[in-house]
């Protein structure tokens, strides 16, 4: 048995911690009043009435990425992505009322997970049977947002030429953004939105691919420009891919690599794109 005497922490030092603590908790609530006050402001100024107008994919990624980048001590990664994502998606639906649309196909639980934890619960949140269902109800909406997992297994078919026409809901965001081991709401999820003319991110960039003629060299040129086949569904045309491809790569340039590479590509329409992620080392 140890026969150290355990510390103690005198009655009047842990009164002063716990009145800095209060301190620290009340100054915390007057900055996110300020911040409202802030963004009261800002709505007056750019006028984001609409709803989903004040969706900004690439300001969120930034400040998400410096928020990773500048986290140290006690409090764990989660916790602070956690509340920062509230922050911003409830600023966000204060500015402008938007509902999240969620596929629970894979799973009721992971896909409430992650919606709650990277939109809080002031936002609604409706689901739906299907990819195809959430791209629906996003292509009705005034202006809401859609998610859903990348893998959607062999059932669901080439979902994402629904997004190829114009008009059509694009993928605006991969989540989760801050990746690592033991994420929280770790289930890989694309965010859809109805187009955003002057707010999409193009770190990564998302193709729907047909192809008359598949060949094992097009999947190794696509490795070597950095890109993935995200999913892949056989039709009565021939075989249809979601491609993501780093945005320093144009279509015409992707087009060109693929059918070198031996491939017989009949379409090629881009659907959306993403910030890059941020993995924690």
């Amino acid at each position: 048995m140890s026969s150290e005497t355990p510390v103690t922490v005198p009655a009047p030092a842990l009164a002063a911690l716990r009145q800095e603590i209060d301190r620290i908790d009340e100054s915390m609530h007057r900055l996110l009043m300020e911040r409202g006050r802030i963004i009261d402001r800002l709505i007056a100024v750019k006028k984001t009435g609409d709803s989903g107008s004040a969706f900004r994919p690439g300001r969120e990624a930034s400040m998400m990425r410096a928020l990773a980048e500048r986290h140290e001590g006690l409090l764990p990664l989660d916790t602070a992505e956690g509340i920062w994502r509230v922050i911003i998606a409830t600023f966000t639906y204060v500015q402008a009322p938007y509902a999240v649309h969620a596929d629970i196909s894979g799973g009721d639980a992971p896909m409430r997970d992650s919606a709650r934890f990277h939109f809080g619960f002031t936002v609604p949140l409706l689901t739906h049977p299907s990819a195809a269902a959430v791209i629906e109800a996003v292509a009705t909406s005034r202006g809401d947002l859609g998610v859903f997992r990348l893998d959607q297994g062999a059932s669901s078919g080439a979902w994402w030429r629904i997004l190829t026409e114009p008009d059509s809901p694009k993928i605006i965001a991969r989540l989760p953004f801050i990746e690592r081991p033991g994420h929280p709401a770790g289930t890989p999820v694309f965010v859809i939105s109805k187009p955003l003319a002057d707010a999409a991110v193009r770190d990564v960039v998302l193709y729907a691919a047909q192809f008359e003629r598949w060949h094992r060299g097009a999947g190794e040129t696509l490795v070597r420009l950095g890109g993935e086949v995200v999913a892949s569904a056989a039709d009565a045309s021939g075989l249809s891919e979601l491609i993501a491809i780093p945005g320093t790569i144009d279509a015409k340039a992707l087009r060109g690599a693929l059918m070198d590479a031996g491939a017989s590509l009949d379409e090629l329409v881009e659907v959306g794109g993403h910030a890059e992620r941020f993995r924690v080392k």
